[in-house]
């Protein structure tokens, strides 16, 4: 479990049940009382090169807004969580775009407020909808400080109607593969080469045992979808990228190559990024190539049409030929 240098927290905490329970199992960790954890100014102004050291504080509050933003990929709905930002330093991290060197590990311990309105918002359509719960944070990582997704899947699963869905990096995922979750629940891993994990996803899972946790979940029966993202266009890409594909064709059982689901998405990258990363991780991989990237808005990158259009075609071809009974729900 996570053990940071400092605990930040607000004091209406203290009303939750979980917030008692983070205080006592942090009761060794020094802390900081603070007004709101969205604004920590002592963090907020601190130099890019401390955002490793930031990465290694924790920030526990009440999560205030709860609204749902319509989603059309692998769910209708993206829904704030118990969690936002992560422990794990992915050098193309998304969330970094939202909270720049702050994108630390803030946990929410309302979680029965959330779940609520997700359940009531579930129970109003004559459609059975898909939740995203998992976009603004990684709920495996999360589970192994707080407990939030086993309460939550042993909760979700006493509901008549919806299914919630969330992406990870994590290998961590026994406890979960021990609840009845009555098939409500769908798993995405993401995966990338080796080399990316080590050099890229820096405190992330090894491949190996990402795979190993795909295994286990299905054997568990939970559904399961595959995130190839995002895809970066390093050095000798196609041959890296092939070899992931083949390695998974190699080792996932039968069982998940009978229904899993693919999603690709291309890196988007930002002058953020490029500010943080060259100054708190000098010697890391320059993701920046301005060769291959465009402008996206303002301060964001992405790869160009022709080069995206490319990588489009190889994994249509490549996951054809591996996975050929396999669908591909969109490429971004």
């Amino acid at each position: 479990m996570f053990k940071p240098n400092y605990v930040y927290y607000e004091k209406a905490i203290e009303n939750y049940p979980l917030g008692k329970k983070l205080l006592d199992i942090y009761k060794d960790v020094p802390k900081v009382i603070i007004e709101n954890h969205n604004n920590i100014e002592e963090l907020r102004t601190k130099s890019n090169s401390e955002f490793i050291n930031l990465k290694r504080n924790l920030i526990i509050g009440v999560r205030k807004t709860h609204k749902f933003v319509e989603n059309h990929k692998v769910s209708d709905y993206l829904v704030p969580y118990t969690s936002s930002g992560c422990t794990a330093m992915c050098l193309y991290c998304y969330l970094v775009c939202n909270y720049n060197k702050c994108s630390y590990l803030r946990l929410f311990v309302n979680r029965e407020q959330m779940l609520e309105k997700i359940e009531k918002v579930a129970n109003k359509e004559e459609k059975e909808l898909t939740f995203e719960i998992g976009s603004n944070s990684d709920l495996i990582l999360e589970n192994t400080i707080t407990g939030n997704l086993d309460w939550t899947i042993e909760e979700f699963s006493k509901t008549n109607r919806g299914y919630l869905t969330f992406p990870t990096k994590f290998d961590m995922v026994d406890s979960i593969c021990n609840i009845d979750h009555k098939g409500k629940i769908i798993v995405r891993m993401s995966v990338n080469p080796e080399i990316v994990i080590n050099k890229i996803e820096l405190g992330t899972s090894r491949l190996k045992n990402r795979i190993e946790a795909i295994n286990k979940l299905k054997k568990a029966g939970y559904k399961i979808g595959i995130l190839i993202a995002p895809v970066v266009f390093i050095e000798n890409w196609k041959e890296e990228y092939e070899n992931l594909i083949k390695i998974l064709s190699d080792s996932l059982s039968d069982e998940v190559k009978k229904e899993v689901f693919f999603e690709i998405i291309f890196m988007t990258y930002s002058y953020v990024h490029r500010m943080i990363n060259q100054d708190a991780f000098p010697n890391a991989i320059n993701l920046f190539n301005q060769e291959l990237m465009t402008g996206r808005g303002r301060g964001k990158y992405m790869y160009k049409a022709n080069i995206k259009k490319e990588g489009e075609e190889f994994f249509r071809e490549k996951l054809k030929k591996y996975f050929p009974e396999n669908k591909i729900i969109y490429i971004v």
